[in-house]
């Protein structure tokens, strides 16, 4: 399989992800309430608005018709999983402070190590990077 191939097949992925999530912060914002650091201004709004975020970026990767579209919406989806990587942190504190230590690191630490890779996955299924799986084109 080509490079273009898995990047085809990992966009699809990624924004059928970004979709279902999307959909539950509409549908089912409780858990996401939960998680919000208190610092976070008008959480309810926050929470809708990070699923309308996802629910664009979804459509932005998926669309056929434009490779700037692409590019953008993998640039937006890369900027949104960097920004709401502080209320997975918040969530870990929250979890493993509870008596019984919730989740407990196996669940979170995996969660966190991942978040840099979903930015790159956004990132390289948008076409905003090429690298390291294209060097041949990277200069």
């Amino acid at each position: 399989m080509t490079a273009q191939g898995i990047r085809a097949g990992l966009r699809w992925l990624l924004g059928l992800c970004y979709a279902a999530a999307g959909s539950l912060h509409l549908a089912a914002p409780g858990p996401f309430l939960k998680i919000m650091p208190g610092w976070v201004p008008e959480p309810d709004v926050v929470v809708a608005l990070t699923g309308v975020a996802e629910l664009a970026g979804a459509a932005g990767l998926l669309q056929g018709w434009s490779r700037g579209l692409r590019y953008a919406a993998g640039l937006a989806l890369a900027l949104y999983a960097v920004c709401v990587w502080p209320a997975n942190f918040n969530h870990m504190a929250m979890d493993l402070a509870r008596p019984d230590g919730g989740l407990g690191l196996a669940y979170h630490a995996p969660r966190l190590a991942f978040q840099p890779i979903l930015v790159w996955l956004a990132l390289w299924t948008g076409e905003v990077t090429r690298w390291p799986l294209d060097r041949a084109h990277a200069k």
